[in-house]
């Protein structure tokens, strides 16, 4: 089998959403991995979810037991660009011909189970599996895995981790996870298991009450960023940084994180507190620390690439994301006029989002995406909305054609910004790195 027909294979596979609503989907991935003789099993392993800064936390704990010496694996959804990017090793997507191989096992899997009492695999539990036997085979040190949708019965809920890292609990993925904050966080608290520690940076008091009392159910040790550490972060000279000073009950750290927003030090200082709490499995120490997170690599998460005008790319397609990018940007980049090219998928909270951009300086252009497997708000519904919110936009179908009238637009000295969803951020950005003279991005 060739990487190209693994994918058509793939692409026609059970979609997330449709996944999510299906009860039995636990025991159908433990069925599938059954079939595969346990390979997530055969390494350990840190479990990362949350609703907003999983993937990042994730890629941080990773980069820091890398700058280790550590051979780690990393697993992160969704892809931006390639399927080849949701399982890592040390930083490197896996090789498509290996991806061919690897899938080639889990084919006939697939078969069988069509006919079976769960049905066929889905998407997102190929992949994961694919991720789980991959890092078994190249037997890595620790694979840092990043929870798909919720918690409870999600696909990668059959690991037994070292430590299981909740980053925080909003309110994206009501349809299938329920419809209060407070449902929403029992169904991620499902991540929690016996006696294995538990690290959080959530900090509403019903939630915290909620992963407090699932951790003392299962007997596990519980720290909370808020209580347990004092995080710092400062924006220096340069804006597309900040200084982060954390101290913790075992160590102080300072450092320079090359990203923008308040959110992504508390997603390094979450990271951090992970490690701590692993320290004697997988050693690392404060400048272990500082060299992982210094050099930290985020596609598509608050990427900066400098030009007259400025370009960011973030995939902010919640409530929650859309709210850490205004803060960001008021933050690093205060009185920069904006203009944002925008689309939304269809089962997204648009006017959440609208609400938490309404103080930005900026103008809005929303545009669409074209994928198989999700439907995109029309650019022209979402003017509409947009305008009764008080935002100034206008719809241009092609997201090409969008952007080019965005930074045609833009003056020299504004920030185009380019978000919402992950397939408009993967389109825009290959094409921008594709033909851009730019050498690089700024990791802001």
């Amino acid at each position: 089998m060739d990487f190209e027909t693994a994918v058509k294979v793939l692409d026609r596979s059970v979609g997330e959403s449709l996944s999510a609503r299906f009860p039995g989907r636990l025991d159908r991935m433990r069925t599938l991995l059954a079939q595969l003789d346990h390979p997530e099993r055969a390494f350990r392993s840190i479990h990362v979810g949350g609703t907003a800064g999983k993937g990042s936390t994730a890629t941080m704990c990773a980069s820091i037991l890398r700058a280790a010496g550590l051979r780690v694996g990393l697993h992160t959804k969704p892809h931006l660009h390639s399927v080849v990017e949701r399982a890592k090793i040390n930083g490197l997507p896996i090789g498509e011909e290996r991806f061919a191989a690897v899938f080639e096992q889990l084919a006939p899997i697939i078969d069988e189970m069509r006919s079976g009492e769960w049905g066929p695999p889905s998407y997102f539990e190929l992949l994961v599996a694919l991720s789980f036997v991959y890092f078994a085979q190249e037997k890595v040190d620790v694979a840092v895995i990043e929870v798909g949708v919720g918690g409870t019965l999600d696909g990668t809920n059959l690991i037994v981790p070292l430590i299981s890292v909740i980053t925080n609990v909003g309110t994206d993925h009501r349809d299938v996870l329920g419809d209060t904050i407070e449902q929403i966080a029992r169904d991620k608290a499902g991540i929690i298991k016996d006696t294995v520690p538990v690290v959080t940076a959530a900090e509403d008091p019903a939630v915290l009450e909620i992963i407090s009392a699932a951790a003392s159910a299962h007997a596990a040790p519980l720290t909370v960023l808020a209580r347990d550490a004092t995080l710092r972060s400062t924006v220096g000279d340069v804006p597309y940084a900040q200084h982060v000073d954390l101290t913790t009950a075992h160590g102080h750290y300072a450092f320079m994180l090359p990203l923008i927003g308040e959110f992504q030090a508390t997603n390094a200082a979450t990271a951090i507190l992970a490690c701590e709490q692993v320290r004697s499995v997988l050693p690392t120490n404060a400048e272990e620390v500082a060299a992982g997170l210094r050099d930290i690599a985020l596609p598509g998460r608050a990427e900066f690439y400098p030009g007259h005008p400025s370009l960011l790319f973030d995939v902010a397609h919640n409530v929650e994301k859309a709210a850490a990018l205004r803060d960001a940007i008021l933050r690093h980049f205060p009185g920069r006029r904006c203009v944002f090219v925008v689309a939304i998928a269809q089962e997204k909270d648009a006017a959440g989002m609208f609400a938490a951009w309404r103080d930005l300086p900026a103008q809005f252009i929303f545009t669409t995406f074209d994928v198989s497997h999700r439907r995109s708000r029309h650019s022209r519904t979402l003017v509409n909305a947009a305008e009764q919110a008080g935002l100034s936009s206008r719809a241009v179908d092609d997201p090409l054609e969008a952007l080019a009238i965005g930074r045609r637009i833009a003056g020299a000295a504004d920030l185009v910004v380019v978000t919402g969803s992950t397939f408009l951020v993967g389109t825009l950005r290959k094409w921008y790195v594709e033909n851009s003279t730019v050498t690089g991005a700024l990791h802001v």
